[in-house]
């Protein structure tokens, strides 16, 4: 599942290849927004507020900036391609936006999630909920452990996952970062030293999406099966003590407790009987997903 290094990382590419160019045409295949029309508009760039992807276009006369907000959640992407190229044929079903570009470009929006088009200045409703991101300039650590601290209770890969407190961090980084912490993924993240786990995570996640080689690698070697520390490792072992890395399956529906692997010789700690239900109140989308809409008792998306 693309994680916030992940989208921050399309922003980038998005950004070299749209930004400064004209929409010519724009075909919104979604029935929200099949009345919407961005053709005329100039893109401006892109942005990222943890898994969430926000393209800007200029305003046109009596309409002011837009951002188009976008989710690529396990199957999204974006494709660009040159003049006189077409998707393939068994990708056309799966397009959610195609933009004509002035440059004779073509750019689709497959399997994109969350779609909405809004007056740039009202980013916030859309986005307002989430966590402070380390790749943001606006980047506030205090403040992702006053979150993280907010119910010293959950379990330590569901907080982790709770975009509300952290943004950005997905299913590979909660578990590479419970094991780099040298304790189980279900222990109470109340337990656990806060101010480091935050300091770590950001340092991880902005070297996995700056540095040329190193995105997504935990361990520092970027060999294919080396790269992470019991994530996937479950026929190696744990890379540290060679000892068996057990792996429990996700609760089906319920974004709070993904597929978790661990070590249990590295990471002593409760098991995965600890894990943190719906009934505890944890919602299934509590770490993702299609959000609420805000309300006054609740600030809705993840």
């Amino acid at each position: 599942m693309p994680e916030g290094d992940s989208v921050w990382k399309l922003a980038r590419r998005l950004d070299r290849q749209l930004a400064g160019h004209l929409v010519e045409r724009s075909d919104f295949r979604t029935p929200r927004l099949a009345t919407r029309d961005l053709s005329g508009r100039t893109v401006l760039g892109h942005d990222t507020h943890g898994k969430h992807l926000l393209t800007r276009f200029s305003g046109d006369p009596g309409s002011p900036p837009a951002t188009l907000h976008s989710h690529l959640r396990m199957d999204g992407s974006w494709s660009t391609l040159a003049p006189g190229k077409r998707l393939p044929g068994k990708l056309q079903p799966h397009v959610r936006l195609v933009l004509a570009l002035d440059d004779g470009r073509t750019v689709h929006g497959i399997r994109l999630h969350d779609l909405e088009l809004v007056p740039t200045d009202r980013e916030h409703d859309l986005v307002g909920h989430l966590g402070p991101d380390p790749l943001r300039d606006d980047w506030d650590p205090a403040e992702a452990v006053h979150r993280l601290r907010a119910d010293p209770a959950t379990p330590l890969v569901t907080a982790l996952l709770d975009q509300r407190a952290v943004a950005g961090l997905g299913n590979l980084w909660a578990n590479e970062l419970a094991f780099l912490s040298g304790v189980s993924p279900w222990t109470p993240v109340g337990e656990v030293d806060v101010e480091r786990l935050v300091e770590r995570a950001a340092t991880m996640l902005r070297h996995s999406a700056t540095v040329d080689g190193a995105y997504q690698v935990t361990t520092g070697s970027p060999v294919r099966g080396d790269d992470h520390w019991v994530t996937g490792r479950q026929r190696q072992g744990c890379r540290r003590c060679g000892g068996p890395v057990s792996v429990q399956a996700e609760v089906p529906g319920d974004a709070a407790n993904r597929r978790t692997w661990w070590c249990p010789s590295c990471q002593p700690g409760p098991g995965p009987e600890a894990r943190t239900g719906t009934a505890s109140g944890v919602r299934p989308g509590a770490a993702g997903g299609r959000p609420r809409r805000p309300t006054r008792s609740s600030t809705g998306r993840r």
